[in-house]
């Protein structure tokens, strides 16, 4: 794709959405990073669907993709170094890669909101929360400043944050990881939006905080009907959450399935690592699986299936041809060469 068709993307209206159509869509996304090292092909194809009222968790190790994914999603992406190269992300049928920018910003928000990683780095450390909170309520409705706190009070204690009325007052910086991550949450339901990207949003909390934000983003999206994307790299996270799972590596979807069929028999050796190197009671005192060797550099991606140097399973089909998306049963794909064997064992 030319840097001119790059541009036009970006740039020219969307279209009306369509009745009927997912939630959101995304189909053979493209990304890559121009770096001086390099070109890095940091997405490779990428589709996936969100409907209303469900949640998709998107797992993978660091680099695999996920977050860039959602910035692309959001519109946020960094360009340069990023480049879209080609694909689809649609919102109701509007195809929001070829919308302009007043109405990305318009989606943006009321449409699509997004739960950053670190809340610590993503609150502005000079302005108290409230303020935060109050100034998109301001600015995208308009509403006045005595408006804005009393809705601003209501998202804090909606979130489950005690104190709400003192609190919106106070500053990032006097609030708990947690707390913090709770009023990230505030701020991401503030323009009532249909889709929630929650991106690593359990991230340095303990255990206990971690299952208290899960809950929390489970009941909200169940008493709004939102669609929900879960990115994580922890499956026991989203054992209980998620709906659907999409496991990505190398800048592929390499899996995807319904929660339940994916923990009984995966169906991609990556994903069989991954739920292997879980903790599990059953085997207490015995060592932990591990998946050998580091994700692929996306800068010299290996030829055939990215996964093939690590994977236990190789063969020598796996070096030199891509593995298409095999439809394993209906809602079940995987990139593997031997999907079919690892489900029927």
């Amino acid at each position: 794709m030319s840097a001119n068709t790059e541009q036009s993307i970006m740039d020219s209206e969307g279209a009306e959405p369509v009745p009927g159509a997912p939630l959101l869509e995304v189909k053979d996304l493209f990304v890559e990073f121009r770096t001086r090292d390099g070109v890095s092909k940091v997405l490779n194809g990428v589709s996936y669907h969100v409907e209303a009222g469900e949640t998709l968790a998107v797992l993978g190790e660091s680099g695999s993709g996920k977050s860039v994914t959602a910035q692309t999603i959001m519109g946020i992406l960094d360009m340069p170094p990023g480049h879209i190269m080609g694909g689809s992300i649609k919102f109701h049928g509007e195809e929001l890669l070829k919308a302009s920018d007043k109405r990305r910003r318009e989606v943006r928000g009321s449409g699509i909101a997004m739960i950053f990683q670190d809340a610590l780095s993503a609150l502005n450390p000079v302005f108290t929360v409230g303020f935060q909170i109050e100034e998109q309520l301001r600015l995208r409705k308009g509403m006045s400043r005595k408006d804005a706190r009393a809705r601003a009070i209501e998202l804090l204690d909606l979130v489950k944050i005690p104190g709400a009325k003192r609190r919106v007052r106070q500053y990032p910086h006097e609030f708990s990881g947690g707390m913090r991550q709770r009023a990230m949450i505030a701020m991401s339901l503030a323009l009532d939006p249909e889709m929630l990207i929650a991106d690593e949003p359990t991230t340095a909390l303990d255990v206990t905080v971690q299952a208290q934000i899960m809950d929390l983003l489970k009941e909200l999206q169940v008493e709004r009907n939102m669609g929900m994307i879960l990115i994580t790299h922890d499956l026991g996270v989203v054992a209980e959450v998620a709906d659907r799972i999409a496991v990505m590596y190398a800048g592929r979807i390499v899996e995807q399935s319904d929660a339940l069929s994916l923990y009984r028999k995966p169906g991609h050796p990556y994903t069989k690592g991954l739920l292997e190197s879980l903790p599990r009671l059953d085997q207490r005192g015995q060592e932990l699986m591990t998946i050998k060797g580091l994700p692929p550099s996306l800068l010299k991606i290996p030829t055939g299936c990215p996964f093939h140097p690590r994977c236990p399973m190789v063969q020598d089909v796996c070096k030199t041809d891509v593995p298409p998306q095999h439809r394993l049963m209906p809602g079940r794909m995987s990139a593997c060469h031997f999907a079919e064997e690892l489900i029927s064992e």
